[in-house]
């Protein structure tokens, strides 16, 4: 039986607690997104004749982008409503499996020596972030110890408020109060963070979201072109007014999603390009070089398509690692493509 107060299956949060205050303004915040989404899409229906003598002419394409809309309101709520990744949930999977196979190997019969025994399976950095939930019987402690270099103690790479030790790349959110893998930022809009976990179902949202504005406002402007139709002086100021206000979110759009599509191809977040000269992994790398960039087209393939878990864990670079990333470019490099593999 779900809650009623938070209902939460599958990683998606679906009845927020309207007792809670902050989730009572985030509710009010998605609930004004919806009603000004239908806003735009309801002055169309009700002002623009001639789109909707095109609706009876050709239907398909008022289905297209009543589908657009559709998908991207739900894009949105997919999104805000996923987790971003925690790394209590991730200690807890891992802690779980772990014990599990140890129980599993305490009760079995088998002699030590026996083929079907107890796997224990060494963690190569170079394929930890593909183990991705403990294959071995590593527990969360010397998992995230063997992510940083020898020698870093327990202390630094532990969270002063959650109390729990942070793999490279996590950070605690205030807002959340609670530590994210691979933080890209807090959003506003979506009452949730955005890390390793919802970031892809992000940056489709910005996507879906883009392509609907620039529609609609073509649909706008083709509304104010049409000079044959008489339309009385309050339409076109309550159209103009839209326009200019769909205008400057379509500019912010814009921008978000080039700037989230240069993270991806970078394999950066936006909490590690803000404030790279406050984290310590990565205060004494120079700026032009991406320590966890393995080329733009492996890094688009493992943002967008390699989602076998969403905890996905990733050491900190070698110094060999690091020189090589920080070499100049060479003729023979461009030719080879070094930057896309």
């Amino acid at each position: 039986m779900v809650a009623l107060c938070g209902g939460r299956l599958d990683g998606l949060s679906f009845f927020p607690c309207l007792s809670d205050p902050a989730r009572r303004s985030t509710f009010c915040l998605k609930l004004a997104l919806v009603m000004l989404h239908l806003t735009y899409v309801g002055v169309l229906f009700g002002f623009h004749k001639e789109f909707i003598q095109k609706t009876k002419q050709d239907p398909w394409y008022t289905i297209v982008y009543l589908l657009l809309l559709v998908a991207t309101l739900a894009q949105y709520f997919i999104t805000s409503g996923s987790s971003p990744g925690y790394v209590l949930d991730a200690t807890r999977a891992i802690n779980e499996t772990d014990a599990a196979r140890n129980r599993e190997t305490s009760t079995s019969t088998q002699p030590a020596s026996s083929k079907n025994g107890s796997v224990v399976i060494t963690i190569n950095r170079n394929q930890l972030e593909k183990n991705l939930l403990g294959t071995g019987t590593t527990s969360w402690a010397k998992l995230v110890m063997d992510m940083y270099p020898p020698g870093t103690s327990v202390r630094s790479v532990t969270c002063t408020y959650c109390n729990i030790m942070q793999p490279p790349r996590a950070k605690h959110c205030h807002d959340c109060d609670k530590c994210v893998l691979q933080f890209d930022h807090h959003c506003v809009w979506l009452g949730t963070c955005i890390g390793q976990g919802n970031h892809c179902w992000f940056w489709w949202y910005i996507c879906s979201e883009t392509a609907l504005s620039l529609w609609t406002g073509a649909l706008y402007i083709q509304y104010l072109k049409s000079s044959h139709v008489s339309k009385p002086w309050w339409a076109y100021a309550i159209v103009i007014l839209l326009l200019a206000a769909l205008s400057i979110c379509l500019l912010f759009l814009l921008l978000l999603l080039l700037f989230h599509s240069y993270l991806i191809l970078t394999n950066q977040t936006t909490y590690e390009l803000v404030r790279r000269r406050r984290i310590p992994y990565l205060r004494n790398i120079p700026e032009r070089v991406f320590p966890f960039s393995k080329g733009v087209c492996r890094n688009s393939y493992e943002f967008c398509c390699a989602r076998s878990s969403m905890y996905r864990m990733e050491p900190l670079p070698t110094t060999q690692e690091l020189e090589e990333k920080s070499r100049p470019y060479t003729c023979s490099d461009v030719l080879s493509c070094r930057c896309c593999c």
